[in-house]
């Protein structure tokens, strides 16, 4: 009866285990995603204001995590970018900053997307197995 109980407790906690490093795993992801996105805005001439005293955290923290949106003030759009986390900070930018940063998007999506269908091609004659000779 107790190997029993212990096989069961060391099952959970194997099983906490991997929770928690895919946790940790979705968290650096998260992380890196954020940096690239980061730099992009700033690429694109978003500045990025730092919240510095206990009022603009607040306020930081009140708005959507690491999404994009939108205000208006005085008839005119911003584009809002919030970093509660890594930076601490606001990244704001106007109309033509937020085209800018979705060329750079786009221009990243389409490197990536070159990137993976080489390495495809690779593989699939031979690349780096071999397979095929």
């Amino acid at each position: 009866m107790a190997r029993g109980c212990r096989q069961k407790g060391m099952r959970q906690h194997i099983g906490l285990a991997l929770v928690a490093l895919g946790m940790a795993g979705c968290a650096t992801f998260q992380a890196s995603d954020t940096r690239a996105t980061e730099k992009m805005l700033v690429a694109a001439g978003f500045q990025q204001k730092p919240a510095d005293t206990p009022e603009k955290l607040a306020h930081l923290r009140s708005l959507t995590a690491r999404t994009m949106i939108t205000r208006q003030e005085n008839g005119t759009p911003y584009y809002l970018f919030a970093d509660p986390e890594s930076c601490r900070c606001l990244y704001v930018g106007t109309a033509q900053q937020y085209q800018d940063y979705q060329t750079l998007r786009r221009r990243q999506n389409v490197a990536d997307e070159e990137l993976l269908t080489s390495a495809d091609r690779d593989d699939a004659i031979g690349g780096v197995w071999g397979l095929w000779p």
